[in-house]
């Protein structure tokens, strides 16, 4: 016959990934002609519950590096941008999103510049981005007991014909002196 236990453990109730595309404009000080690169740094984000919905705020700062003045100049921009991304985590049956829950949010792919053109004057990029988000909380794990302990097997050590067996009172303790003077 067999008991149950309950063992609360934290264990992985969500999990997903989602991959973001967003517009940005940027404004630089000189009407730029070409862009000749762009690149973006600084990534952090953080995921919070936002009833019952994984919120992820972030920001990262784009450079871009451009020519002006009939591509006779060059410079470089720079624009810190924020995001808030909502993403509805799939949790397992008979679970739910709390505030005692741990959300852990990677970024699966670092936001990158797909496309990037001068539009109007200003400067028009995608970025995008991939994040995986993992929803930690509290769960029972039941687990059957047995009544019969589980017993301790003997072993017996085998005495071998080839072993040595000294008696360390038999031992000589001047044998390396007595040794060395008859040979």
């Amino acid at each position: 016959m067999s008991n149950f236990k309950e063992i609360i453990t934290k264990a992985i109730i969500g999990k997903c990934k989602k991959k973001i595309t967003s517009n940005y404009e940027i404004e630089c000080e000189e009407k730029p002609n070409t862009i000749l690169g762009c690149w973006v740094i600084n990534h952090s984000f953080r995921g919070v519950n936002n009833l019952g919905k994984v919120n992820i705020n972030g920001s990262f700062d784009v450079n871009v590096w451009y020519s002006y003045d009939n591509d006779t100049k060059t410079a470089v921009c720079t624009r810190k941008f924020t995001y808030s991304d909502v993403i509805n985590v799939p949790l397992k049956e008979n679970t739910k999103l709390t505030n005692s829950s741990e959300i852990i949010v990677n970024a699966l792919k670092q936001p990158t510049v797909t496309d990037v053109k001068i539009k109007n004057g200003l400067v028009d990029l995608k970025i995008e981005k991939e994040l995986g988000v993992e929803v930690i909380d509290n769960t029972t794990i039941k687990v059957a007991i047995e009544d019969d302990a589980d017993e301790y097997e003997e072993i017996y050590d085998n005495e071998n014909e080839n072993e040595l067996n000294i008696n360390v009172d038999d031992l000589d303790d001047n044998y390396l002196e007595t040794s060395t003077n008859n040979g």
